[in-house]
């Protein structure tokens, strides 16, 4: 039976989301994966840290308005017209990067068995509606994190941003927190996918999607 990297897959946001749900304890594909897929577990257990965000954490790649780039482990928080969506605050780094080049690049890499999979293409806000509900489903610590940090600036000291926390606990207590209006989410529309799985001797396996005309075309590429 022929890997599956080694033919065309029409749509390659099935063979991500697998590759995903494998990541994520959620499925087992494959030889390779029945064998390593009880010691992905045992270490889970034995070592909290191993799986800590269970496959979602991923590095976006930015660059400034005059090509300095820059990287950060941001969360994968799904699927959405053809793109790999994420949230944070508006003005940070990141954010004002994209404001400047929406170009964007995003690697997801896991363990046992090794893969990585690459987006390339263009970043765009999602709706207000999506970026509402997913707040909602955050802890209310995660909230109050929200407004008190204003994340990527400059501060005296950690005592004064949990001062703020304290102000912004106090100013909601009783109530639901709000989402603030500098904070929300994103989603890389993918002009490129590539996966990547590890092999012996280096040989590893590569293929590359593009999307042209509508239609994803895909090639091989050497280790």
């Amino acid at each position: 039976m022929k890997h599956e990297l080694d033919i065309h897959q029409k749509d390659p946001w099935k063979l991500f989301q697998r590759w995903y749900n494998n990541a994520s304890g959620n499925a087992v594909t494959g030889f390779s994966d029945r064998i390593l897929y009880p010691f992905r577990l045992l270490m889970k257990k034995a070592y909290p840290p191993f799986l800590l965000h269970g496959g979602d954490a991923m590095v976006l790649s930015t660059a400034s308005k005059d090509g300095q780039p820059s990287a950060r482990v941001v969360l994968y928080k799904g699927i959405w017209e053809e793109g790999v969506v994420f949230y944070t605050n508006y003005n940070s780094r990141k954010a004002k990067e994209l404001a400047a080049n929406q170009r964007a690049a995003l690697v997801f890499h896991w363990a046992l068995p090794e893969r990585q999979v690459r987006f390339e293409g263009f970043i765009e806000k999602v709706s207000n509606e999506m970026s509402d509900h997913y707040w909602a489903s955050r802890p209310r610590g995660s909230q109050i994190g929200g407004w008190a940090s204003e994340q990527s600036e400059a501060i005296a000291d950690r005592a004064e941003l949990l001062l703020k926390v304290k102000a912004i606990e106090e100013k909601f207590r009783g109530q639901s927190v709000p989402r603030p209006p500098h904070w929300g989410g994103f989603v890389l529309k993918a002009s490129s996918i590539e996966f990547w799985e590890a092999c012996l001797a280096r040989l590893h396996r590569r293929r590359k999607y593009e999307k042209r005309n509508g239609v994803w075309e895909s090639s091989l590429l050497a280790p």
